[in-house]
């Protein structure tokens, strides 16, 4: 009767925590979910098992029963453990309503303006797109300025290294009657430096026109107007040795090349540059690997390169030392600059023209262009120079029209593959332009026809 009683008070005990239980289950799927009231009734097997177990009469001394004990307990712990763990969001996603409705914060006062306030309007400013006209002076005023204390450095060095030449020329040859050295280049004469770093020492040679004499260019072996040979003359009356320029002559012709190697001996082997570049503040290096006459010079604030040119004038004729590569060495070359120079800063004078500054413009353009580079100094020149016998207005006002005629005018000429020089038609200043160099240059040149500010981008 006793053990009846106590299993009914355990069984009355049972049913009331499965009452509160399947009470609990059945509204876990409203509270927690479907993943929460998974959770929720393996974890109540579990427990459920755990009192079972520990009300029940134990099989004292039964170890097996022992074992299967801990066992079983093992095994709901591991369930417990194992059951998925719903995420915040999911618990929150499954809620089919909210346990708490969350309380609104207070509705502020409203609060009379007596006016109301609008926020300040700023107009918004559009860019405004330049003019090819204004780009270009910008382009002029920018990026073509050479530094003052390199446009003023460079050319004092080159002076003084031109008057210590000039001193050992006379000491060392007195025999060849030298002129006096001077300098040249765009850096001089404002047509086309970038950068304050290359200048010319120009070396006359005094010829006796009475055993001198010019043979054009047309009537040499090579045929090019451009060329000339200086020729021996009287020699039955006047022999060898009569003129101090009379160890120079290759086949009674004045041989530029060989002038130029006793010249680069000499600028090698004989001058103690060193010293003069200590009495400089400077450190010159003669280039020995160059067939041109070349002196380096470094300095703290500027680096110069320096080319040194025989010069012959005669007949009005201006001719330099500097044949064309091959096997001809007794040719001289014509030169225009001087005459270029001149006409265009006259043509300027005359009608306040902007000529200068669209070369400088064309020539810092040309010698920073991979494609372009081989039309910078006189093919530019020599196409404003005939633009002008046909254009009128080179006022500043009229640059950028200007500069688009010299493009086409440009592009002409290279369909062409001539560009006649302005002092001489006959002579082609496009005759050392491979075909290949003529069609890259042309195909740039014609883009830029239709949008000139390709030329004018950062390379």
């Amino acid at each position: 009767m006793g053990d009846f009683m106590r299993q009914r008070s355990k069984r009355q005990e049972d049913n009331g925590l499965g009452s509160v239980l399947d009470v609990l289950l059945a509204n876990a799927r409203l509270v927690l979910g479907v993943t929460g009231a998974a959770v929720l009734a393996i974890a109540t097997l579990a427990v459920k098992r755990l009192i079972d177990r520990a009300t029940s009469p134990r099989d004292e001394g039964d170890p097996k029963a022992e074992q299967k004990t801990l066992e079983e307990s093992w095994q709901d712990l591991a369930l417990i453990k194992a059951a998925p763990k719903p995420t915040k969001k999911q618990r929150r996603e499954d809620l089919s309503e909210p346990l708490l409705t969350p309380a609104l914060p207070p509705a502020p006062e409203p609060r009379v303006c007596s006016a109301p306030l609008e926020p300040p309007q700023v107009e918004s400013i559009p860019a405004r797109c330049l003019t090819l006209q204004e780009k270009l002076l910008s382009h002029y005023r920018s990026r073509l300025a050479v530094p003052e204390v390199e446009a003023s450095l460079a050319p004092q060095l080159a002076r003084s290294i031109c008057t210590q030449l000039q001193r050992f020329l006379r000491s060392k040859c007195p025999e060849l009657p030298f002129g006096n050295l001077f300098l040249s280049g765009a850096l001089l004469d404002g047509l086309g430096a970038l950068v304050a770093d290359h200048i010319h020492i120009m070396l006359p040679v005094a010829l006796d026109t009475a055993l001198w004499s010019l043979i054009p260019g047309e009537d040499t072996v090579v045929g090019n107007p451009q060329y000339w040979m200086i020729k021996r003359t009287d020699l039955e009356y006047f022999p060898r040795g009569c003129s101090p320029w009379d160890r120079f002559i290759v086949g009674r012709y004045l041989s530029s090349n060989v002038l130029n190697e006793t010249l680069h001996k000499l600028l090698v082997a004989s001058i103690n540059w060193p010293a003069i570049g200590s009495l400089l503040g400077s450190i010159i290096h003669p280039v020995v690997a160059s067939q041109e006459l070349k002196l380096e010079v470094k300095h703290d604030q500027v680096e110069l390169s320096i080319t040194l040119f025989p010069v012959v004038e005669m007949e009005d004729k201006v001719l330099l030392a500097a044949p064309p590569e091959g096997l001809v060495e007794n040719l001289w070359l014509e030169s225009f600059y001087k005459a270029e120079v001149s006409k265009v800063k006259e043509l300027d004078a005359g009608d306040a023209g902007a000529r200068q500054h669209c070369l400088r413009i064309l020539n810092g353009i040309c010698k920073s262009h991979p494609t372009l580079h081989k039309l910078s100094g006189s093919p530019l020149t020599h196409i404003i120079l005939h633009l002008s016998a046909t254009r009128s207005d080179w006022a500043e006002e009229s640059l950028a029209e200007r500069f688009q005629e010299v493009l086409e005018e440009l592009v002409g000429y290279l369909e062409q593959g001539v560009l006649p020089s302005y002092f001489n038609h006959r002579i082609n200043l496009f005759c050392e332009l491979l075909e290949e160099e003529i069609d890259e240059m042309g195909f740039m040149l014609y883009r830029a026809i239709a949008e000139p500010e390709l030329l004018l981008k950062e390379k």
